[in-house]
């Protein structure tokens, strides 16, 4: 079992609750299950107070059929979640990507600095 960040919050959507965040020593990567979705029906938006915005519809064609009975059971709608980002978040080179249904958001980590470290010699 994974801990998640306290920074890692946002409403859960009815219609999509398909987020997970695995942070690395380099970035935070979250990563959203979107089947069907096209990467034009899915806005990644970042804004000046480290806030993460993902957003999105998903629409379902209607059938009409005569004589027939169809049930739909895939769901539509609208979803968005926002998540407050660390301080160490590079907000200026934060990437997104589309493949087979997944939404890859990588959010770099402002590098740190290593304390400079100095030998002291004992004497005695």
């Amino acid at each position: 079992m994974s801990v998640i960040p306290s920074w890692f919050g946002g409403r859960r959507s009815n219609v999509f609750d398909p987020f997970s965040l695995d942070e690395t020593p380099e970035a935070h990567v979250f990563k959203a299950d979107l089947p069907g979705l096209k990467k034009e029906e899915v806005k990644v938006e970042v804004e000046d107070d480290r806030v993460l915005q993902i957003s999105g519809e998903r629409n379902v064609e209607k059938e009409d059929k005569n004589d027939t009975w169809h049930r739909v059971e895939r769901s539509s709608g609208k979803f968005l979640r926002r998540f407050r980002l660390p301080e160490n978040a590079r907000m200026d080179q934060v990437k997104a990507s589309m493949e087979n249904g997944v939404l890859t958001v990588t959010v770099p980590k402002v590098e740190e600095k290593k304390p400079e470290v100095k030998a002291i010699d004992i004497s005695g």
